[in-house]
């Protein structure tokens, strides 16, 4: 499909919601139609952001790509070339777009002034986006990163996007995550950030609302930030604030106190924990000590026992019978297992069992553990000929 160089009126006017074309070309593809105009308000994927959608007429514009200056627009219906359209913008999507891109320039432009930290990565998303620079930094010069980004934002100060000429741009000192050829357009925040970049952005600083840095996280020698601007900080916000009021009622605490309410409650557990140990430990004495001493293999059949409770239940009543002990826990279909003997190798006989109960495990010469696929007829069969049968 042969096309011509789309004008990008979205550089001429960022704010432009609505605008007239003409439709060049309009082929199938997978179901969907590739449509290219003689000027377009809508911004391609690229350089991080995401793609506008909205309409061509009665149109769904689902997706924006360009490929050697033309702008190819993805449709669900197809429109006829040399047709007149008008098209739209989703602005809500474009203008949250435009808020996060500006907001990541000032907060990566202070960041590569005050620390020396390289953009080497950007993704937008719907909740956040992250950006990944190649320094580690400290939660002390994030927290003075997002303080002087929201004083940008207070002082609203006018964005500026142009191409210079190669000259121009010779003497012009900007951030890029890689090599440039061919014209090349720069962004300018007024003390705060000169960038090479291709997005869209608000005219002034004030339009990006808050700024919030969410988390951080080192990454590949360097920090990964997560990043809110405008709607998507407030989002960040509306959401937290419901976790902490929910928070807060379930402890009966105030949101204050939340933090010191939480801590009491993993303190009460810890110490719940300790004595349902100690619980399970004197159960399991009072269990093997009901066993006759020196009585031979015993095997035992319980309801819910978790795997540590299988294994100590399984090596203290081997001590106790004098021979092979297997302690089995579960439903029908899935029994986990632990077979322990303290005078001969064990081995063998869990490898037995797994074949005849389709089971799996391994383990060392005194306990094997493993699962079987069987009912619990099945065990109890396994066992009877040689061993004592105790059950819940």
């Amino acid at each position: 499909m042969e096309s011509k160089m789309t004008e990008k009126i979205y550089y001429e006017d960022v704010t432009l919601r609505t605008f007239a074309a003409h439709v060049l070309s309009c082929e199938a593809k997978d179901g969907k139609y590739l449509i290219t105009l003689d000027r377009t308000a809508f911004f391609p994927e690229g350089g991080g952001q995401l793609a506008d959608i909205g309409v061509l007429g009665t149109v769904n514009v689902l997706d924006v790509k360009e490929r050697g200056g033309v702008i190819f627009h993805t449709v669900d219906k197809p429109i006829p070339a040399g047709s007149p359209v008008m098209g739209g913008i989703n602005w809500t999507r474009r203008f949250r777009h435009m808020q996060q891109h500006t907001g990541e320039h000032i907060v990566s432009g202070i960041a590569n002034r005050l620390f020396g930290a390289d953009n080497v990565g950007f993704h937008m998303g719907d909740e956040y986006l992250t950006v990944d620079w190649d320094v580690q930094l400290s939660m002390e010069q994030l927290k003075t990163v997002e303080q002087l980004a929201n004083e940008a934002v207070y002082r609203n100060i006018p964005v500026s996007a142009e191409f210079p000429a190669p000259e121009q741009l010779a003497e012009i000192c900007y951030r890029s995550k890689k090599e440039l050829t061919g014209p090349v357009r720069i962004v300018t925040i007024p003390g705060y950030d000169v960038c090479a970049c291709c997005g869209t952005h608000v005219p002034f600083t004030g339009e990006i609302g808050a700024i919030k840095l969410t988390g951080a996280q080192n990454y590949k020698g360097g920090t990964r930030i997560f990043l809110a601007c405008g709607a998507q900080a407030m989002d960040d916000y509306v959401e937290k604030q419901q976790g902490v009021a929910s928070v807060s009622s379930l402890l009966s605490a105030k949101p204050a106190e939340i933090s010191q309410a939480v801590k009491r409650l993993l303190q009460e557990n810890e110490e719940l924990k300790r004595k349902l140990a100690a619980a399970h430990g004197t159960l399991l004495e009072m269990k093997v000590s009901s066993v006759p001493e020196g009585c031979g293999n015993v095997c035992a059949i319980e309801n819910s026992f978790g795997s540590d409770d299988l294994r100590r239940y399984a090596l203290s009543l081997s001590k106790r019978c004098g021979g092979t002990a297997a302690v089995f826990s579960g439903e029908d279909g899935i029994y986990r297992y632990a077979v322990s003997n303290f005078h001969s190798d064990v081995r063998p006989e869990g490898k037995a069992l797994n074949k005849a109960l389709s089971g799996r495990g391994g383990g060392s010469r005194e306990l094997v553990q493993g699962s079987v696929k069987a009912v619990r007829s099945d065990i109890e069969k396994f066992f009877r000929v040689s061993s004592l049968i105790l059950s819940e």
